[in-house]
């Protein structure tokens, strides 16, 4: 398999999953939606899959090759999609509190 995507496998498979999730992250609530909102959320998007990238591409490169070829692989899927949900989600409660004292 090719090295580069090897190590970007895991995006390549939690791709529809984290387009699901990001909708659902744009989408909730509706309102109030203004500029600071659509800014916030893009950045909050985009620092989730940059988070998970970095995760994965450390995970590759720290993995125990001992314990077989696909060791990296599952360490690298399981800290990228716990660092995914860990930003986003922590950018959804920022929000919710930004948003409700705003509002």
């Amino acid at each position: 398999m090719n090295p580069t995507v090897a190590q970007n496998l895991a995006l390549l498979l939690f791709l529809p999953w984290f387009l699901i999730l990001g909708v659902l992250f744009w989408v909730y609530p509706r309102q109030p939606r203004g500029v600071r909102r659509v800014v916030f959320d893009l950045v909050s998007l985009a620092a989730s899959v940059v988070a998970f990238l970095m995760s994965i591409h450390w995970a590759h490169a720290v993995a125990d090759r001992g314990h077989g070829s696909m060791w990296a692989q599952i360490l690298a899927t399981a800290l990228g999609y716990g660092v995914f949900l860990a930003v986003l989600g922590t950018a959804f409660a920022v929000r919710r509190r930004v948003l409700h004292r705003l509002g």
